[in-house]
């Protein structure tokens, strides 16, 4: 990330099957935290001193929110890095779980967890563009919905990026692009 106004941070988009379907983590924050009360997000945070490297913030993260052990994480690669209107700085990391997989959230961080089905957020009825008018300058961005929950912001930006290179032809999801950071992977 080039913009050193922004807030370092990194989130983890999870994968694993369900059930014979693709699904990815999220979670409802709670209205205990600093940031984003009540919104729909990936596991993730801001960068802490200690950790090595952006990676690492987002295991580390993945494993404070959602109790995930950061062994169990297989990182696929990164999508590309995201600036939030609220000046974090976001590097984001693909990666797998198996499931079943006993999550243990953080009461409080975590207010729901939410195993969304790929398949759902690919259906165009749970997908809409949103035009906003910010700082002069029009925006189109999509928003996707879930259940009750509407998934916005960054978060559906990082959706959007995923599902973009989510293979439809393939049920492994090692064979996908990687444009994050010139294609590196995991």
């Amino acid at each position: 990330m080039d913009d050193e106004s922004l807030m370092p941070a990194a989130v983890m988009v999870l994968l694993y099957q369900k059930e014979g379907e693709y699904c990815i983590l999220l979670n409802k924050r709670t209205q205990d935290v600093e940031h984003h009360k009540g919104e729909i997000s990936f596991p993730g945070g801001a960068r802490d001193p200690e950790d090595l490297d952006f990676r690492d913030t987002a295991l580390r993260e993945t494993s404070e929110e959602m109790g995930i052990d950061p062994a169990d994480v297989t990182v696929l690669g990164e999508l590309d890095d995201i600036a939030t209107r609220s000046r974090f700085g976001v590097r984001v990391y693909v990666g797998t779980i198996p499931y079943p997989y006993p999550f243990e959230p953080s009461s409080i961080e975590i207010a729901e967890v939410l195993e969304v089905p790929v398949e759902g957020l690919l259906d165009p009825d749970n997908r809409r563009q949103e035009v906003r008018w910010m700082n002069g300058v029009t925006e189109k961005r999509y928003c996707y919905t879930f259940g009750d929950h509407m998934i916005f912001g960054a978060t559906a930006q990082i959706v959007e990026q995923f599902l973009d290179l989510f293979p439809r032809d393939t049920a492994e999801p090692g064979t996908w692009r990687s444009p994050g950071h010139g294609g590196k992977r995991g």
